[in-house]
């Protein structure tokens, strides 16, 4: 248990005299210098942290990367700015559908974007541009009629450790069915987020 002072407790010496001329007791602001130094040192403290948090985040999760070529299309247009996750695939596995950045097999200093079409071990076939996968046809919402051709590849089987890939724009694109399957070590992330232009801002499906 504790005790604080009580100031209601009776004087026994009788009241306090104040002088004469005694009024209320002045109330003294802090000093505004004071103040307005602190606030200033904590916005710069809040600025210096988002800043940090910002620089790692793109070092290490996204990165801003531009689209050139319209091989993907209709999503990804000649000239898009989009982020990439390049930490994603270190915590979950490649899966089909996937569109993402990898360096070009033939030139690694250059970097692709596709889809993943298929994943090692798919039985995979196309015939006429009908994409056949492990047996069944394969539904491509992501391809419109007007982007289809009728290349065929004879049946294969992918490779351990590398995933076939063709873009959107099938009549166009330079992928997998020219240069092969990709091998894990050149897939470097994953296409998340299309931030630039406005009109075209949005996840990538």
């Amino acid at each position: 248990m504790q005790t604080v002072p009580d100031n209601s407790a009776p004087n026994p010496q009788g009241p306090e005299k104040l002088p004469a001329d005694s009024g209320p007791p002045e109330l003294i602001p802090p000093p505004l210098q004071a103040s307005k130094s602190s606030g200033l040192g904590l916005w710069l403290r809040d600025l210096l942290v988002s800043a940090i948090a910002s620089v790692l985040i793109i070092t290490f999760l996204y990165q801003p990367v531009r689209v050139e070529g319209t091989s993907m299309l209709p999503r990804l247009e000649d000239r898009d700015r989009l982020f990439i996750n390049k930490f994603v695939y270190h915590i979950s596995a490649i899966e089909r559908g996937d569109v993402v950045v990898f360096h070009y097999p033939r030139d690694p200093e250059k970097s692709y974007i596709k889809r993943v079409i298929a994943l090692p071990g798919d039985r995979l076939k196309i015939d006429h541009g009908v994409v056949w996968l492990n047996g069944e046809k394969l539904a491509e919402n992501y391809v419109p009629e007007e982007f289809r051709d009728t290349r065929s590849i004879p049946a294969m089987i992918v490779p351990t450790g590398t995933f076939y890939m063709m873009g959107d724009h099938r009549s166009i694109s330079s992928d997998s069915r020219e240069f092969g399957p990709v091998e894990r070590s050149l897939i470097y992330g994953k296409a998340v987020f299309i931030y630039w232009p406005a009109r075209d801002a949005g996840v990538v499906h």
